[in-house]
């Protein structure tokens, strides 16, 4: 089973759920702007994917200047709550396997966790 943390209207969740969905694997969709996490479940997500909430940020959306998010000294537990309370601020697509989970910026992280790529895949 894959679960993708999504975002319809984001091309690179959308690439990420087709090429999950032609992986064979039953998959997960959760629209997390429907569907927003508990901060307990962003902390472990986060902690899953080997990340940081900084790095999980989506630094490009306007909210993320606006809320004062890119400043220097912001902690991590300021930007989780930030997620928390605005759910566009988490960057996208998350994805969840049996391998492991990943943020998926750059796409080709995807590749790693797979559950059963096709010959080829995630090779440059």
């Amino acid at each position: 089973m894959s679960i993708i943390y999504h975002n319809p209207r984001c091309s690179t969740s959308r690439k990420a759920l087709a090429l999950l969905q032609s992986d064979g694997a039953p998959v997960e969709i959760i629209e997390y702007l429907k569907t927003p996490l508990s901060r307990a479940e962003l902390v472990t997500l986060i902690q899953a994917a080997g990340e940081t909430a900084h790095s999980v940020l989506r630094r490009k959306q306007p909210q993320a200047k606006d809320m004062g998010l890119l400043a220097d000294d912001i902690t991590e537990d300021q930007i989780i709550d930030a997620m928390v309370d605005e759910p566009i601020l988490i960057n996208r697509p998350i994805v969840s396997t049996s391998k492991g989970t990943v943020l998926c910026r750059p796409f080709e992280n995807i590749f790693s966790v797979l559950e059963n790529p096709v010959e080829g895949e995630g090779s440059t």
